[in-house]
């Protein structure tokens, strides 16, 4: 999973609000295809064998800008607490402060976290963790939700692009331990962009 942070991190793409609809599109491809590529890699892909014979792209929604919205972001650190995951590990995480947006009309938050031990790292020490869940879930998506990941500090306002949600590698099978999204980051909407679940 470390890895996949990595790609993300390093194709995320900055003031997406102000690019051309033609600028926004190839970003996006860029950081698809950055994805697509390690999870051909067979010695970091999440994918069974099985699947990965003739994998070419994760399946998505098609590329839709009304899934990027801004937020406004509210400081607030909280307690450093035991992320629930789909094995009996809790890593430790922090939030640092709420977004604040609209989505298909209607008032929206989520609640952004960082990793206790992942801060410590050179490498991921501005990496922030959104994990959230939506009306999809277990229908066009995984079951389990989806993640996107933010770089800090992050400013008053921020740019969230949920065309770049993504599964946790427990979507794909295997024995992986992923953060389950916290209640307090359910949306109630249906969040028809980014990553499709894997299949049946």
């Amino acid at each position: 999973m470390r890895l996949l942070m990595a790609v993300l991190l390093a194709v995320a793409g900055h003031t997406l609000a102000a690019q051309s609809d033609k600028e926004w599109l190839a970003g996006l491809d860029r950081y698809w295809a950055a994805i697509d590529s390690a999870y051909r890699d067979t010695l970091h892909s999440p994918l069974p064998k099985e699947d990965r014979e003739g994998f070419t792209a994760l399946p998505r929604f098609v590329a839709d800008r009304s899934f990027l919205v801004t937020a406004r972001f509210e400081p607030r650190t909280g307690e450093v607490f035991g992320m629930k995951t789909s094995t009996e590990r809790e890593p430790k995480y922090q939030s640092v402060g709420l977004l604040h947006f609209t989505l298909d009309g209607t008032e929206q938050q989520l609640t952004v976290y960082r990793n206790i031990d992942l801060s410590r790292l050179d490498d991921y020490r501005n990496y922030l963790f959104v994990p959230f869940t939506d009306l999809t879930n277990g229908e066009t998506t995984y079951g389990g939700g989806r993640y996107l990941d933010l770089e800090g500090p992050l400013g008053d306002a921020v740019e969230l692009d949920f065309n770049r949600a993504y599964n946790p590698y427990c979507a794909y099978g295997g024995r992986y331990s992923c953060p389950i999204p916290p209640p307090e980051n359910h949306l109630e909407v249906a969040v028809r962009a980014g990553v499709l679940r894997h299949h049946d």
